[in-house]
This record gives C-alpha cells, structure tokens and sequence, in this order.
C-alpha cells in the first residue's frame, strides 16, 4: 500500500482517536456512579493500549506527522490527564460522602474535591512541554502522562480486589496476614489521606526535570536495552504474581530505575534545565 495512500497514512490516527474515544467513555463512565469507576478504569487501560499502537504504528509504517504528534496530546490530555482527574475526584467526593457538588459546602471539602484536577493542569504542562522538546526521544523529562494515568486508574481496581481472585498463586490469599494487608490497602487507598499525598506526588513528578527512560526500542537487542528488559521481566512477574496490586510496585520500579539510571549510568541530562517559562509567554 502506497504511504501517499490516505488510509495508509492515517492508521497511527485512528489509534489516537480511539484512544481519545476510551478516554471520553471512561469520563462518562466516572459520573454514572460508584460500580461504574472501575468500568472507567478499564477504558483509561484501553486507553493506554491504542496509545502505544499509534505510535507504534507511526513508526512502524514511518508516517510520522506534525497532525499526529498534536493528535496524540490533545487524546493524551483527555485520557490520562481529565479522566484520572475524574476518578479521583469521584473517589474523594465519595469518601466525603457529598451527595452533590456546590460551592456552598465547608471550604474544605471543596479544596479536597478540587485537588483532583491537580493531575489535569499538571498534565496538561507535561505535555505542553513534550511538544516543545526535540531532546525528549530516548527519555523523558519527567513523568510520563500514561504512566501517572495507570496508577491512578489502578486505584479503584485495588479497592474492590479480592485476595481470593488471585490465580497465579491462589495460596497467598489463605495467608491471613497477606489478606489483612490486602483489605486493609483496599479500604485506605481510596481514602483523602492517601489520595491526597499521592496527587501532590504524581503532579510533582509529572512537571519534575529528572529524566526517565522511555520502552521505545530502536532495536532489540538486550546489550544495548538492558534496563529495559530487566524492567518489563520485573513487571511481568510482579503482575502475574499479584494483578492488579502490582501496580503501584511497577510504578515505584520505574521511578527507581529510572533514579539508577541517572546514577550510575552516562545519561545525557543537560536537557534537564529545560525551563517551563517559554509555555507561559504569548
């Protein structure tokens, strides 16, 4: 098929809009009541999936394009900025047992509520800056929106898990300890003392100049990907182990190897002075 060819082009396209669809799915989903937030974390992960493949398949087909880089954050903002704003402000407004917004309520349940859309603004910098970096290719400069997004949608699938659903090794949920803790994480996680720190946390490393390494590949050889295949192995055990409670695992992982990296590796982090002031001048 011919690049020139119009489909051809646009298949990277069709997977950024898809993934704008699970995005907007997701936010509708985030209003129609508790049960339905897991619904809604589902489609942020669908979300995740047709933002890999677009690129992917941008690569891939080598029909990169200026509309397709827009395209992607503009999708970007709407699935891993507004939605997991959405699920977090659902989660506190619930956990406040407010029946209905209003800027009537005691001031600081409004604060609360509102910190959620913290994940929004941050991210929305995030990737205002990404389009405006060439050098963000083989790392990043700071946290990357889909990463701060799956946690975040993790959240209300831990606090409906079930110890006794693990299938890898179902042994570990006749462990009373281990099924306390589970319980225990599941109750608390949705809780404003956890979500709060937590949403400072993500928005700091969502705008933080520390550079993180990127599961692009430009070939797959393991000399020249260690770090990488020694993360993902990590994490496909950590998964298969514990499902969805290895998610934050897997994120606190990436943190510290992309920490290690900068360490003790030669990473290029002259970039790292990038500064946020030319986003603020029109």
């Amino acid at each position: 098929m011919s690049k020139n060819n119009f489909l051809y082009r646009n298949i990277p396209n069709f997977f950024t809009l898809m993934n704008l669809l699970s995005g907007s799915i997701a936010i509708v989903l985030s209003f129609e009541g508790r049960n339905n937030l897991v619904l809604a974390s589902y489609f942020i992960y669908i979300s995740g999936v047709f933002d890999f493949f677009d690129g992917f398949a941008a690569r891939t087909l080598k029909v990169t394009s200026l509309l397709g880089k827009e395209l992607d954050s503009l999708a970007d903002m709407v699935s891993f900025g507004l939605a997991p704003s959405m699920i977090l402000y659902q989660l506190l407004k619930q956990s406040l047992q407010v029946k209905q917004f209003s800027f009537s309520l005691p001031l600081l349940d409004v604060v609360i509520m509102l910190s959620a859309f913290l994940i929004a603004l941050f991210s929305a910098l995030r990737l205002a800056k990404f389009n405006i970096d060439e050098k963000q290719t083989e790392s990043f400069l700071g946290l990357a929106t889909p990463a701060s997004a799956m946690l975040i949608a993790a959240i209300p699938l831990i606090a409906v898990f079930n110890p006794s659903d693990l299938l890898l090794f179902p042994g570990f949920s006749r462990n009373t300890f281990f099924f306390l803790i589970v319980m225990f994480f599941g109750i608390y996680i949705v809780k404003p003392v956890v979500l709060l720190p937590l949403i400072v946390i993500i928005s700091t490393f969502l705008v933080a100049r520390i550079p993180m390494f990127s599961l692009k590949f430009k070939n797959y050889s393991f000399e020249d990907n260690k770090l990488k295949y020694i993360f993902l192995i990590f994490s496909v055990i950590s998964f298969a182990t514990l499902q969805i409670l290895a998610v934050p695992i897997i994120f606190i992982l990436y943190i510290s190897f992309s920490i290690f990296n900068n360490a003790f590796n030669k990473v290029d982090t002259s970039y790292a002075n990038f500064r946020l002031k030319p986003i603020f001048i029109h």
